[in-house]
């Protein structure tokens, strides 16, 4: 069986592991971090100690860490990389993540270390499958019926759960209206990625938008 590790910080990360158990048959192996953390954290590894951080989340191949702090994110990297776990995810993108820091220990190890912004960007590769063969970018398969929607299923979704939603909600409506309806439900779905800006929560509801257009070109 596939062992997931998740590290929650707060509210962050509990959805994912919602939506790996409803989507999925991966086991998941967890640990957590404190929601309130100093700006800065000078011995880091002292810290992970203190708190009585839980390195069985290392016993699983691919870990997504959502410690969205540099700090943090540097000494849980060298800590996954001496377990010798495969893949590290890294939601949050540059600012939560040192990414020359993160290159060293990559490039040291062996492990692949992937800093994403949006986790529904991430796409398969040889070191985080099959974790992304379920979750990432999102592929959907569509069926239409008198001009409508009649029926949407998800080959791989968002891994907080957004497209599933997107999926259930979007069923019924007009064809020419599915598209632009489905980006507009993701941003409508309470994902955490960043907003006000043109990236964050606005690229994940233009990734469902053409993954849309994609299905309905590839309709049944």
């Amino acid at each position: 069986m596939t062992v997931i590790g998740v590290i929650t910080r707060g509210k962050y990360g509990h959805r994912l592991i919602e939506t790996i158990k409803e989507h999925s048959d991966f086991s998941v192996v967890t640990a957590d971090l404190p929601e309130f953390v100093p700006v800065f954290i000078e011995e880091p590894d002292e810290f992970l100690e203190s708190i009585n951080f839980d390195r069985r989340v290392f016993s699983a191949e691919i870990v997504i860490t959502y410690s969205l702090h540099p700090d943090l994110t540097f000494s849980i990297a060298k800590l996954a990389a001496e377990a010798g776990v495969r893949s590290l995810i890294v939601p949050g993108g540059p600012s939560r993540a040192s990414i020359p820091e993160l290159n060293k220990i990559s490039e040291a190890s062996g492990m692949n270390i992937e800093v994403d912004e949006i986790c529904c960007s991430l796409e398969p590769n040889a070191y985080n499958r099959p974790f992304t063969d379920i979750f990432g970018s999102p592929v959907l398969k569509v069926k239409t019926e008198n001009g409508k929607i009649s029926e949407v299923k998800v080959i791989k979704g968002a891994p907080c759960g957004s497209t599933w939603h997107m999926a259930k909600e979007i069923v019924g409506l007009p064809v020419k209206d599915a598209p632009p309806k489905a980006g507009l439900l993701i941003q409508h779905y309470p994902c955490r990625a960043a907003r006000g800006d043109l990236g964050g929560i606005h690229e994940s509801g233009e990734r469902h938008k053409q993954a849309f257009i994609r299905a309905l070109e590839n309709k049944e």
